[in-house]
């Protein structure tokens, strides 16, 4: 027995070195275990990171093609509005220019009129010194009118020979009208009966008379028959060449145009 101790002794503390030996392997087995578990944590947590980083980056490039879509249709916005606003300042500047023309014809025909109106202005103090005192001469609607009675002229309202005191008064009108080439002269018999038959013969004599006998141009002589509206006689207009006043001012347009 004594002999067989020593062995079971050696025995003993050999299982107790085991066991001992056991238990730290099974600690380090844990400790590494634990340490593979954070490791493995910290591995998930980096690639929920990356997964985020990635995600933001990927909208972040989205966002910024998004932006460069948007810089690109601003640019061709502006330069349609530069354009557009070039061409907008391009057509007010013609309109201004074409309006500025308009209205230098406008003060042009202005101009005409009243130089018209002025002469005829004058032209009417003459015809009155012309005419004398018996004179029935006056400015209407930038002509310049002269009227007579029926009776002072034929008599009566039917005849149409002339008395001597109608021929003396065309004397002077024949006067004027020769004096005053540029005028067109127009003989106008104002009826209120309605029977124009006589009507045109007293102003067929009238104008006869005026060429016939007191050398007026029968170029610049016109006659017309009409309803006086409880007024007749005889009016004799001198008026301004009307035609040749707007083939001026068609001329200046064109020209201005």
């Amino acid at each position: 027995m004594k002999r067989h101790l020593p062995i079971l002794l050696a025995l003993l503390f050999t299982a107790a070195g085991l066991s001992q030996k056991k238990s730290e392997l099974f600690a380090e087995i844990e400790s590494l275990k634990t340490e593979i578990r954070n490791v493995e944590g910290e591995l998930a947590q980096s690639k929920r990171k990356i997964s985020s980083s990635e995600a933001k980056a990927e909208t972040l490039e989205n966002e910024n093609i998004s932006l460069r879509g948007a810089n690109a249709t601003l640019l061709k916005n502006l330069s349609s509005f530069s354009e557009l606003s070039k061409k907008s300042s391009e057509n007010v500047n013609a309109t201004l220019a074409a309006l500025d023309r308009k209205e230098k014809q406008l003060s042009g025909i202005n101009e005409m009129i009243a130089s018209n109106d002025s002469t005829a202005i004058v032209l009417l103090g003459r015809v009155k010194q012309t005419m004398g005192s018996e004179a029935k001469a006056d400015f209407v609607d930038g002509d310049i009118v002269m009227s007579n009675s029926l009776n002072t002229l034929f008599g009566s309202d039917t005849s149409s020979d002339l008395t001597d005191v109608g021929k003396a008064w065309l004397e002077n009108v024949a006067k004027v009208i020769i004096a005053n080439p540029t005028l067109k002269t127009k003989v106008e018999g104002l009826n209120i009966t309605g029977e124009f038959g006589v009507t045109f013969d007293q102003v067929n004599t009238i104008s006869k008379e005026l060429v016939g006998s007191l050398e007026v141009s029968n170029e610049s002589i016109g006659i017309s028959v009409k309803d006086g509206n409880f007024k007749e006689g005889i009016t004799i207009r001198l008026q301004p060449d009307y035609k040749g006043f707007y083939d001026k001012v068609k001329q200046d347009m064109k020209s201005s145009n």
